[in-house]
């Protein structure tokens, strides 16, 4: 979460950032349907100067969109069912598409379906969202689950996260054992199968030295991901063995956000490192093996140039030394 206050940024905790999370959860858990709706728009409002917040208007209706990012041609359909059922969502994703095909074609390239599957997106969700991309060759479809969400609002300053979670953010700290609990699996799984026996040790590639490079890390933590990444093999074999086909694109993508959003704040390489290292662990004491599996999410990620900046074109190490 970018806190600002007033004109300057300011540094912001771990822990407070935790603290938004596990309210926006909790809050997630009231609000369906027209207060699930409610919500979105105030956020992409919040978010967005060209957000239109499209209101329902007697026979007229809201013409099958309940947002448009008016710049981006953006157009969002909100369902939020108190009871999630995979058929009932497919029903109304062609239903709300159908009705802003008719009402609005030409005022939108993008139809982004949101919903509060806190599972994330079901598989049959998906094989509609493909189909309907088969069909329309013109529309880029996609949707925005409870992660997608949460990106957003890790954008806003303090004041318009309060605002939006109907609470103060704590000046006192506090402890969280995993940062984001998706990632408990993956770290449960590396903790019963990161095993030199078990694993072939992989060769770090050249693209990742000439990015340790670049990025400044220090010996240590340079040694740190060198090691992780010969583990790397089974983050990968994780992600393909799990039901979820969106997952790791998802958490990826929130590992970026994330990292943009420390980078902004943190200057140093070893300080932003610290920061991402809390994002997998929390910012409680693990056991070190459960720290081994953290720095290789980290290394996994690393590598697929998901966190951290790649040497631009023509940067060679030698430069590393003159600064």
């Amino acid at each position: 979460m970018l806190l600002v206050e007033g004109k300057g940024k300011t540094q912001v905790r771990f822990d407070q950032r935790m603290f938004a999370r596990v309210k926006y959860l909790d809050l997630m858990t009231d609000l369906y349907e027209n207060s699930f709706e409610t919500f979105f728009q105030s956020l992409m409002s919040a978010r967005y100067p060209d957000f239109l917040d499209v209101r329902t208007a007697g026979k007229l209706g809201d013409q099958g969109a309940d947002g448009l990012l008016l710049y981006q041609q953006s157009l969002y359909a909100c369902y939020a069912p108190q009871v999630f059922d995979a058929r009932a969502v497919a029903d109304k994703f062609a239903s709300d598409f159908a009705k802003a095909d008719a009402k609005r074609r030409g005022e939108f390239k993008a139809f982004v379906f949101v919903h509060n599957d806190r599972r994330g997106m079901h598989p049959q969700l998906a094989s509609v969202l493909v189909e309907a991309s088969q069909t329309y060759k013109d529309i880029k479809f996609s949707q925005m689950g409870l992660r997608h969400i949460w990106r957003e609002i890790m954008q806003l300053s303090k004041e318009e996260v309060e605002d939006l979670l109907r609470c103060e953010i704590p000046i006192e700290s506090a402890t969280y054992g995993i940062g984001m609990e998706e990632l408990a699996p993956l770290l449960s799984f590396l903790n019963e199968n990161r095993r030199p026996s078990a694993t072939p040790l992989q060769p770090i590639n050249e693209v990742s030295e000439d990015k340790l490079d670049y990025n400044c890390l220090d010996p240590d933590s340079r040694r740190q991901l060198v090691e992780a990444m010969k583990y790397v093999p089974l983050v990968e074999r994780y992600y393909t063995k799990t039901t979820d086909d969106t997952e790791a694109e998802e958490v990826a993508s929130g590992f970026t956000t994330y990292y943009r959003i420390v980078h902004s704040e943190w200057t140093d390489a070893e300080d932003v490192l610290w920061q991402l290292e809390m994002y997998v662990l929390g910012n409680q004491s693990q056991p070190p093996q459960i720290e081994r599996c953290a720095w290789t999410v980290l290394a996994y990620f690393f590598e697929r140039c998901y966190i951290f900046e790649e040497p631009p074109s023509g940067w060679y190490r030698e430069e590393a030394a003159k600064v």
